[in-house]
């Protein structure tokens, strides 16, 4: 079996640990270590220790010269919606006129907008679109992504948009983790009859989710549950059969109003509860009583012109598990550079450069149920390594919108250099 030895690294992050959602004091642990090396055995980390130690018990290993630069766990972003087709930039200006979110989807825009684009393509096309995209995503240092459907809105085009990301898994070394979101928004067809939104829920409940299932298409089910698109009951109603399913359960929660999705999210033990920007008071209780993750999304917000964030403190200080994600899509995230929410992280919600690494891999693989796999540097988890042109892990929410990814690797194969 082949070996690898990383030498030379100013530092290397393990963020070693439990392999689970790190919360409170924890956050603040995303050990720093100098002069130690990384020994990679074929697709796992061997050893993590002293240089000279790790060298005299690897001697025929290939060597990997870090260049005095910081060597920390792939990124993993855990909320995207990185299959679609064109980009939307005409509702950046409608935004900057004053349009809110709600206005410009009630005129066709939004979501609706990216529905009736993916429909008139074919699988071929959109895989063609997301490959250079996904390739963006990784030469930032990201190496697992979370990547929903939901621009379908039909059985067909929910199919093909899963398909899609599927193909992409066989093309692409990066991690993908699919995520069916079907319900996404009631599509525009259904908002015109009396009787369309029962039916869209009876499409999702009774036809997605088993043809989704069966063919092996989603490792999750999601929800966008706000006001104005699924209610509190929809929710809860599709996200059972999605567990009847075998799925795993995230949410798109209190995004813009508060309309009781955390609080469903922990009674429901759902992996993630996403966005939370207006997330309640008892909405905060009930993440920090239960094992969902706050995944907490800033690019979006800032993206939007909002001056309100998620309280990414008070979550922290009550004792709940938060990860950062880039909610990468064509309308209001459409970024490709993970460490860019590192810096919103520490400069909009004042956390910590520890807090936001963690939060970034460790609590980020959590939030996919993949805490035992991936996000540390550790014996026996996978050898995802990112090495950054940086000499301290503290520079790299320093350095904002710049790209120091140096070169990344998933399952000891290389994806970025």
């Amino acid at each position: 079996m082949s070996e690898r030895l990383f030498l030379h690294a100013a530092q290397v992050i393990t963020c070693a640990g439990a392999p689970r959602a790190r919360r409170g004091a924890e956050l603040r642990e995303a050990g720093v270590e100098r002069g130690a090396a990384v020994l990679v055995r074929g697709d796992r980390i061997a050893a993590v220790g002293p240089q000279e130690v790790i060298l005299r018990g690897a001697p025929d290993a290939e060597i990997v010269d870090c260049g005095g630069r910081v060597l920390m766990p792939g990124l993993v972003d855990s909320h995207t919606h990185a299959i679609f087709g064109k980009p939307r930039y005409e509702e950046q200006e409608m935004r900057a006129a004053g349009h809110d979110y709600m206005a410009i989807a009630a005129a066709g825009g939004g979501i609706h907008s990216s529905v009736r684009d993916v429909r008139q393509r074919s699988e071929d096309e959109l895989v063609a679109l997301a490959l250079p995209r996904l390739r963006r995503l990784a030469s930032h240092g990201t190496t697992t992504l979370e990547v929903k459907s939901g621009y379908g809105l039909s059985l067909d085009d929910e199919l093909k948009m899963l398909r899609t990301i599927r193909r992409l898994s066989a093309l692409l070394p990066m991690r993908l983790v699919p995520t069916f979101l079907g319900a996404h928004e009631i599509p525009q067809e259904a908002r015109a009859r009396t009787e369309g939104r029962r039916e869209y829920v009876d499409v999702i409940v009774r036809q997605m989710i088993p043809a989704v299932a069966s063919e092996g298409l989603a490792s999750f089910a999601d929800v966008f549950c706000e006001p104005g698109v699924f209610t509190v009951d929809e929710t809860r109603e599709i996200l059972t059969a999605a567990r009847q399913a075998g799925l795993g359960l995230k949410l798109h929660a209190d995004e813009l109003r508060p309309g009781g999705g955390a609080e469903l999210a922990a009674e429901l033990g759902a992996v993630s509860a996403d966005h939370l920007a207006a997330i309640s008071e008892s909405g905060i209780r009930a993440l920090a009583g239960a094992s969902t993750v706050a995944t907490l999304l800033p690019g979006t917000m800032l993206f939007l012109g909002k001056t309100r964030q998620a309280p990414a403190r008070e979550l922290v200080e009550a004792g709940a598990a938060i990860a950062l994600a880039s909610d990468f899509n064509p309308g209001t995230s459409p970024t490709p550079n993970f460490p860019l929410v590192l810096t919103l992280g520490v400069s909009q919600l004042h956390l910590s450069v520890a807090e936001v690494v963690v939060a970034a891999t460790v609590n980020g693989a959590a939030a996919l149920g993949l805490a035992g796999e991936v996000g540390q540097l550790a014996p026996g988890f996978s050898a995802d390594l990112a090495l950054f042109d940086i000499e301290d892990v503290r520079e790299i929410p320093y350095w904002y919108g710049d790209r120091r990814c140096h070169r990344s690797w998933v399952r000891g194969n290389e994806v970025h250099h």
